[in-house]
């Protein structure tokens, strides 16, 4: 099992590779360089255990100074590294958010080793636009993402030119960025289907 260290340190080089180096999210670039990035790292092995910490997150992200925390990204290595499991969470998780009150102040982006939009193969290279290292949750604020959309007159674009970069990079070129799943989540797991949002 790797460390929080390891843990954090290939999150972030997964960062400044994919997500930023691919613009992914031309939003991400601003907050990364502004260490704006709270990373935790979940010890949780259970749904239960990630729930309630995502519910500590939730109001501590809320609570925080935007300048000093924008966004969180919380890893769980040990929970929910099935695919299916994840996605179901997922809507426990936006009822976390419901249930604290903080619907229109945060919401979650889903990221997974094996994420799987609906109607892909399991190895469909644009299925890696939302494929992290491990398993995680980002926690965003509402008002940030407005903001970062205001300034992009084609943010609506964004998903299919992400499509078109995956396709034009190819799973060759992923390879080569070397972000993929660490040893702990190498092997294969079962083709899941995830909605498209």
């Amino acid at each position: 099992m790797d460390t929080a260290e390891e843990i954090i340190a290939i999150t972030r080089q997964w960062l400044e590779k994919a997500v930023i180096g691919l613009n992914l999210c031309p939003f991400a670039k601003a907050v990364y360089i502004k260490d704006q990035i709270r990373y935790v790292v979940s010890e949780a092995e259970s749904p239960e255990a990630l729930l309630t910490e995502l519910a500590v997150e939730l109001q501590a992200l809320v609570a925080a100074d935007p300048a000093a925390i924008d966004t969180t990204l919380l890893i769980h290595p040990q929970a929910l590294t099935d695919f299916l499991d994840y996605n179901d969470f997922l809507g426990v998780a936006d009822a976390a958010v419901a249930d604290l009150g903080l619907e229109g102040v945060l919401q979650i982006a889903s990221f997974h080793p094996q994420y799987q939009f609906a109607g892909t193969a399991t190895d469909d290279v644009e299925n890696y636009t939302n494929r992290s290292p491990y398993p995680m949750l980002h926690l965003l604020r509402e008002a940030s993402v407005e903001r970062a959309v205001a300034a992009f007159p084609d943010a609506a674009q964004i998903y299919e030119k992400n499509m078109a970069t995956l396709r034009l990079l190819g799973h060759e070129g992923w390879s080569r960025l070397d972000v993929g799943p660490t040893s702990a989540l190498r092997r294969r797991l079962p083709a899941r289907e995830r909605r498209r949002e």
